[in-house]
């Protein structure tokens, strides 16, 4: 994992030096930026591996910049994390559907903030079978990162991507929330059950009408992969 480069946003300079100081123990490569342009400017030079993405700035607020970020195809496969101050649940919500991998609650420990960045690393690296899967003319690439449907290619998440990987080559058996949790995400990820609600929507719209039906609701259990109504 050592080599590997974040991007801190935060226009407070003390968070960002209490960040950096823990990541660079951990033997992480830092970025630093105190607003949104600079932060964006840098995605685009350095092309960090990640990006700790604060929620509250003056000016564009990190939300924005994710939706932003998520948008370019440059820049789409980027893991974000949101670090917030806010716990509700709605504004996590927002922030997985702007875009972001995870988020962090302030205030964090350094630990957890390194756990939370190695299993969003981990997960995003893509893992399993090279070889294309087919369903119903919905094609998934693993070797080269892409998914088509009849033919035309398909604007899909790095999260969304694990999951119709672990769906497509899982078929026909109905995974609870847990379940899909460690094998998409991996053991020991501090994520709420209801991220994988968000992913789900977020998969079922990146299929369009022509394939969302694959993905179907288990009502009591959870969700499973299938051609049969």
């Amino acid at each position: 994992m050592t080599g590997k480069t974040v991007l801190i946003v935060d226009d407070e300079a003390p968070i960002r030096e209490m960040i950096a100081v823990a990541l660079e123990m951990a033997d992480y490569n830092c970025l630093e930026a105190e607003n949104a342009q600079q932060a964006h400017a840098l995605v685009i030079d350095k092309r960090p591996d990640l990006i700790l993405l604060d929620w509250m700035m003056p000016g564009t607020s990190g939300v924005e910049l994710a939706r932003r970020l998520k948008r370019d195809p440059l820049t789409a496969e980027t893991p974000v994390i949101m670090l917030t101050a806010k716990g509700e649940e709605d504004n996590k919500v927002q922030g997985l559907e702007a875009g972001a991998d995870d988020y962090i609650t302030k205030p964090f420990s350094p630990r957890e903030l390194v756990a939370r960045l190695k299993a969003v690393l981990r997960r995003t690296t893509p893992k399993g079978i090279e070889d294309p899967v087919e369903v119903d003319g919905l094609v998934l690439d693993p070797a080269s990162h892409r998914v088509t449907s009849h033919g035309e290619p398909l604007e899909i998440g790095p999260t969304e991507f694990r999951l119709l990987q672990f769906f497509m080559t899982h078929q026909e058996r109905a995974y609870t929330r847990n379940q899909l949790l460690d094998q998409v995400w991996g053991g020991n990820v501090y994520v709420e059950e209801r991220t994988v609600d968000v992913h789900i929507r977020r998969l079922r719209k990146a299929l369009g009408e022509k394939h969302e039906h694959l993905v179907q609701t288990v009502r009591g259990t959870g969700y499973r992969f299938s051609v049969k109504v």
